[in-house]
């Protein structure tokens, strides 16, 4: 008796994880399949970027380069505007890039060839996307033209696939059956051979899946503040110690780069201090910062340059210009081996080094957050990186396709074809125990099963009375 009572429990479960399973997977749908050819696109962003404006971030090696006063004038010379921001150029073969505001209000990128100023062109800032294409398929990958809803439903799906993965393994175990449990594609046509690729596939790439979701969760809203402030509270993220004695402003860093370390991304500048009247007029960015504060002095950009560089920040760097009269400089640099990856601000009217932090000043969950952001951008082991995850992609994809061909083969004309509610509530309570771990873990995926349990018991209980009338 006891034996025929836990199969006849272990079927409602399976039953109860099979309808979540399928709902959630319905739900998610539109948003895996946002996320999976967004950010395919977006890891060969460079590439794509490369190819589409050669004639702009290209240009043909020669001996010596100019200063970066000379090639930022250059840039003024051509489209008159506010100077934002100075990248020189990475590579020998590489253009500078100036950001400049115009008067029209909007930010462009100047491309200039360092070795004799000549302006190659313009196009509007992408920011760390590097183009106006990528700049939309980035903020797509995200949902940030829906503003922040849109960045809670993402995360909601990227916690949901996570469970997804965990349920359909679960699922797929064998149970007796020949048609569950397989690693490969047995069926010949029809639903069956729809079924046996979604499960292979599953099966084969659930852990990259589960990979790219958890690594992307720290650039949301909810779990990607909780996650900082645990990790700072530890002192095992952001370290204290940076700003003693220093003046702050309320302007985070990712307000005046493009790219910065994610776990910095928060963190305010520092202010640079206001010299008294008497130190004032011994710094020619001082003088000019006291009527014009947006601008900065051609030799006083130069040496920016050279502090920078001699403190041995590694090519492919930005240079932020202060904005306001307490502002900084920054340069700050992302590179493909996060190693080198950095951070410095300094002070406008003397130079000094106010902060100074690369990837080794990190706590331990800081710097894994930052080696996953690194690989879920496809940049941590070049081209293989990127090769594999556009599989993986790929196959979030093919789920989807997979999942929506099964319901709709198996959906009765006229209804939703959602699996029945399992007949013994008891188990839905057992799953229950999981949901709120998961909730715990991931909040808005708890949010979210809240709704779906109260639509579920509604259900119920309509059915109830209709059976009853």
């Amino acid at each position: 008796m006891t034996q025929e009572t836990n199969r006849t429990a272990t079927a409602a479960l399976y039953r109860a994880v099979w309808r979540w399973h399928f709902i959630a997977g319905l739900i998610v749908l539109p948003f895996v399949l946002i996320l999976s050819v967004t950010g395919g696109i977006y890891l060969f962003k460079d590439e794509i970027n490369n190819a589409a404006h050669h004639q702009l971030r290209f240009v043909e090696p020669r001996a010596d380069a100019l200063s970066a006063s000379q090639i930022t004038a250059a840039a003024l010379a051509a489209h008159p505007g506010t100077l934002r921001a100075y990248s020189p150029a990475p590579a020998p073969d590489r253009s500078a890039e100036v950001d400049i505001t115009g008067e029209d209000g909007l930010r462009n990128t100047v491309y200039v060839d360092p070795y004799d100023a000549r302006v190659l062109g313009t196009l509007w800032d992408g920011g760390a996307a590097g183009s106006p294409a990528m700049y939309v398929v980035r903020k797509l990958h995200s949902l940030e033209y829906v503003g922040w809803f849109g960045n809670r439903l993402i995360e909601a799906a990227a916690g949901w696939m996570i469970l997804l993965v965990a349920s359909g393994i679960y699922l797929w175990l064998p149970r007796g059956r020949k048609t569950v449990g397989t690693l490969r594609i047995k069926a010949t046509r029809g639903r069956p051979w729809w079924r046996d690729l979604h499960a292979v596939t599953g099966i084969y790439t659930g852990v990259f899946i589960v990979f790219l979701a958890l690594t992307g969760l720290p650039w949301s809203g909810v779990w990607g503040t909780k996650f900082y402030d645990i990790a700072y509270d530890l002192g095992l993220g952001m370290p204290d110690g940076y700003w003693t004695g220093l003046p702050l402003s309320s302007v985070p860093t990712e307000a005046v780069v493009d790219r910065a370390p994610w776990i910095m991304e928060r963190q305010p500048i520092p202010a640079s201090p206001l010299p008294d009247a008497g130190e004032h007029a011994g710094h020619t960015a001082a003088a000019m910062a006291s009527d014009q504060p947006d601008l900065v002095a051609p030799q006083v950009l130069d040496a920016v340059v050279a502090t920078v560089e001699g403190l041995g920040i590694v090519p492919g760097y930005a240079l932020s210009l202060p904005s306001g009269p307490t502002g900084v400089f920054t340069a700050s640099v992302y590179p493909d081996d996060i190693s080198f990856e950095r951070t410095i601000h300094l002070d406008r009217y003397t130079g000094a080094v106010l902060y100074d932090a690369g990837f080794e000043d990190l706590g331990a969950l800081g710097r894994f957050a930052e080696w996953g952001i690194s690989v879920h951008m496809g940049q941590e082991w070049g081209l293989v990186n990127q090769i594999v995850l556009l599989l993986a992609c790929l196959a979030m994809v093919m789920l989807c396709v997979s999942a929506a061909t099964m319901w709709w083969k198996r959906r009765p004309s006229g209804a939703l074809g959602i699996p029945s509610v399992p007949t013994d509530w008891r188990i839905p309570r057992t799953l229950l125990v999981m949901a709120i771990a998961a909730g715990i873990f991931f909040p808005l995926v708890g949010l979210s099963m809240l709704l779906l349990a109260a639509i579920e018991v509604a259900a119920h209980l309509i059915a109830r009375r209709r059976s009853f009338a």
